[in-house]
């Protein structure tokens, strides 16, 4: 049976989640005493997973306010139907073994031994052009309007990775500049850049071409419109509003 929700905040925190305590199960909050779980970087997949492992509990959680728009779905599966199908199970595999022991093969003897073949030749070997190299990307973050870096006030903590997350890197607020050690592939068509900060989240993918890596350095400013972010909150409280059509 699957079902459909969205989600609501009713009261957003105004605590820094960069400042909480970071543990197994998310970020620490000192002020309520919560753990507060960052939903803002996952799928609408992964976000209706976790809801549905999680529906009975009192949860808070960082959210990016486009999520607030979102309509999730999951697959909601009632343990009757396991039952049923557990028992479908057991009677298919009982069913089987009685077969198997009706049909009992005849052992035969092959008294031919088998011929030996050897192939004779050259081995060719496959060699992949695709592999990964490691390049250090190095430019200037910019905001597109203005052409200068995002201001540090406005947007503080901004944080930059490349093509995953095994290398997050901070942006400098005075000169926008950054540089982010990554590995690529020659074929790659573009990058995927994540950056995040106190209240603001944004992926993004722009135009790469291997051929402009020199000495396995990238030099690509990044610029972003302002509009582009996303603003994340941080929930006191997760309302999660089910609909009513199945």
């Amino acid at each position: 049976m699957k079902k459909k929700f969205t989600l609501e905040i009713a009261s957003p925190c105004s605590e820094s989640f960069d400042k909480m305590t970071v543990n197994s199960n998310g970020s620490f909050c000192d002020s309520c005493m919560k753990n507060v779980i960052d939903l803002s970087a996952k799928t609408n997949s992964e976000v209706a997973k976790f809801i549905a492992g999680n529906k009975d509990k009192n949860i808070c959680a960082r959210l990016k306010t486009t999520q607030l728009e979102e309509e999730f779905e999951h697959n909601e599966i009632s343990k009757i139907n396991t039952l049923k199908y557990a028992a479908v199970a057991a009677s298919v595999l009982l069913t089987s073994n009685l077969v198997a022991q009706e049909k009992t093969p005849v052992a035969t003897e092959v008294s031919c031994p088998k011929p030996n073949v050897h192939t004779v030749g050259k081995i060719a070997i496959n060699k992949t052009a695709d592999k990964e190299v490691s390049i250090l990307v190095k430019g200037k973050l910019i905001e597109t309007k203005t052409n200068k870096p995002f201001d540090g006030k406005t947007y503080p903590n901004l944080m930059l990775s490349i093509n995953g997350f095994e290398s997050v890197v901070k942006v400098n607020p005075k000169t926008g500049e950054f540089s982010v050690p990554m590995r690529v592939l020659k074929t790659d068509k573009t990058l995927e850049i994540v950056l995040r900060g106190d209240d603001y989240y944004l992926s993004k993918a722009i135009p790469f071409t291997f051929s402009s890596v020199k000495n396995k350095v990238l030099l690509q400013d990044i610029s972003i419109a302002a509009e582009e972010l996303s603003r994340i909150y941080i929930a006191g409280g997760l309302g999660i509003n089910y609909s009513s059509k199945r």
